[in-house]
């Protein structure tokens, strides 16, 4: 190609390259934005166009981890971290636990840096639960501060690769725990790229400089002062590619829920759908939830101010139920709760906080047996939001009944939708807790920034649960969290990027997409 059809930018770009120095050698895109004098994104710009006419040639060289503050670590550099907060209440003096718990939205934030504090010896508890400064703040907060008024003061994102071990050693465990590091930094991955000129380029460094003279576009001073005359243009290329246009398509996570509905659907699932508002009693109380037990503390819900109550629910299965819950009718050999049943608190109207509602509801609807159920739930938790956690989110909720389920049916259906559905093979499995289900178990995903992250719960539903609804087979149940499922399939760290409109996170999610190998539907 003639040197004469080069856009200025690329004139730019190229010299670098044409110096006998770098005619073979890969500059990264800062290498070439530091010796062209060139913007990060006119770097950008023409070495796009470049590679579009095989002049360049772009390899990945790895992957980089960028490292920026969160709004939760500017909050923490100018109020100051918890334990920070804490040693400075107690320094003229002992004050009582529920002071400092006071001094926190989160009543939880106080408890997490005090226990951090005793045990790095900075605090001691004291008779009646006084609260004693006996030490200095923990080196690793001081770090800490040092280490995020860098990051945020950085003219650029930090890399995370870039910074000393024992730094990134400490950001990585900031990062992943959930208590005084929770929300403080933002891990994105990047691609570091690099370019050299393609072995057939025939242009030289003097046609480069000879070609400095030649106009561009037409400008409205140009026809206007007459500085044109006596002077060359820079040909038209036609060579070169128009500027691809953006069209319209549905957003990256919505793409994502329609293929995993169409996904279970092939796996022979039928859908369950409902309400996003729920009586208590589909909510909790049909899934054996105790009315008055700090199991149903679970979730935090939200209530409905009007109307407050449900009117449709009344005779079987609300009586079958509540004998249940008072032990009058349960199924041997469990002896139900032992404590009255509030009808009225039954019927409170609540925003849905588990898709397993759905479930309760379609068991007491005679569903099929052998069968199989999913539903995608969108559910609501007061929750504090975080990279993991929003107040509301979307569930993959499932039911299988058959006289043969069992336990290890359920592990192997987990594995299953975690390689299949959120294109992970790293998954382990740990015993858990929910009043529903006996045994029951969490499913955890490797995610690879934010480390062993929890996908979901599942086990068989206890006999209190299918037998006043009416169903005597065994009942494998099971619930996603299907936004966090997501986080793998579209290379995201942080949950609220989900809901994003940023294009050049939009981008990336859909390059994550479109080079994940893990399950591609037909």
């Amino acid at each position: 190609m003639s040197s004469s059809s080069l856009h200025p930018l690329e004139r730019a770009i190229l010299r670098p390259f044409l110096s006998p120095p770098n005619r073979e050698t890969y500059l990264s895109l800062p290498e070439i934005a530091r010796l062209s004098g060139l913007e990060a994104a006119q770097v950008q710009m023409g070495v796009e166009w470049l590679k579009a006419k095989s002049v360049l040639q772009e390899r990945v060289d790895r992957l980089e981890t960028l490292v920026t503050l969160t709004d939760g670590g500017e909050e923490a550099l100018s109020r100051g971290f918890p334990e920070e907060i804490i040693l400075g209440a107690i320094a003229d003096g002992p004050r009582e636990m529920k002071d400092l718990r006071e001094l926190f939205p989160d009543p939880s934030v106080a408890s997490k840096a005090v226990g951090a504090l005793k045990e790095s010896g900075a605090i001691r508890i004291g008779e009646g639960g006084l609260v004693y400064r006996s030490g200095d703040l923990p080196d690793g907060i001081r770090r800490l501060r040092r280490l995020l008024e860098e990051i945020g003061g950085a003219e650029a994102p930090v890399v995370l690769e870039e910074l000393p071990v024992e730094d990134r050693d400490l950001l990585e465990q900031y990062q992943r725990r959930r208590g005084k590091g929770k929300g403080l930094l933002r891990l994105d991955e990047r691609a570091s790229k690099s370019c050299r000129l393609s072995p057939d380029c025939p242009i030289t460094a003097s046609e480069i400089e000879s070609q400095e003279s030649l106009l561009g576009a037409v400008t409205p001073e140009m026809l206007m002062n007459r500085s044109w005359e006596g002077k060359s243009f820079r040909p038209y290329s036609l060579d070169t590619p128009p500027p691809r246009p953006a069209t319209g398509r549905l957003h990256p996570y919505r793409e994502f829920l329609e293929e995993v509905r169409t996904h279970l659907v092939r796996l022979g699932f039928a859908e369950m759908t409902g309400s996003l508002v729920e009586p208590e009693f589909w909510n909790m109380d049909a899934l054996f939830i105790p009315q008055t037990h700090p199991a149903r503390n679970i979730h935090d819900i939200y209530l409905l101010t009007e109307p407050r109550t449900a009117t449709d629910i009344d005779g079987w299965p609300l009586e079958a139920v509540a004998r249940t819950h008072e032990g009058r009718d349960s199924p041997a050999p469990t002896r139900g709760w032992r404590q009255s049943f509030d009808f009225e608190q039954s019927r409170r109207l609540l925003m849905r906080s588990q898709g397993t509602a759905l479930s309760a509801r379609t068991l007491a609807g005679r569903p099929e047996v052998p069968g199989k159920y999913f539903a995608i739930a969108r559910c609501f938790r007061h929750d504090q939001v975080d990279a993991t956690h929003a107040v509301d989110f979307f569930q993959a909720e499932g039911i299988v009944l058959e006289e043969g389920a069992s336990f290890r049916m359920l592990l192997g259906l987990l594995a299953l939708l975690a390689r299949e559905i959120a294109g992970v093979d790293s998954v382990h499995y740990k015993p858990a807790y929910f009043p529903f289900t006996e045994p029951s178990v969490e499913l955890h995903a490797h995610h690879p920034v934010l480390g062993w992250m929890e996908l979901g719960g599942a086990g068989l539903f206890r006999p209190e649960v299918t037998r006043p609804l009416g169903v005597e087979v065994p009942v494998i149940a099971w619930g996603m969290g299907i936004d966090r499922m997501a986080m793998f399939r579209l290379g995201l760290s942080d949950i609220r990027d989900l809901f994003t409109g940023d294009l050049s996170t939009l981008s990336a999610m859909i390059r994550s997409e479109e080079h994940s190998r893990a399950w591609n539907p037909a």
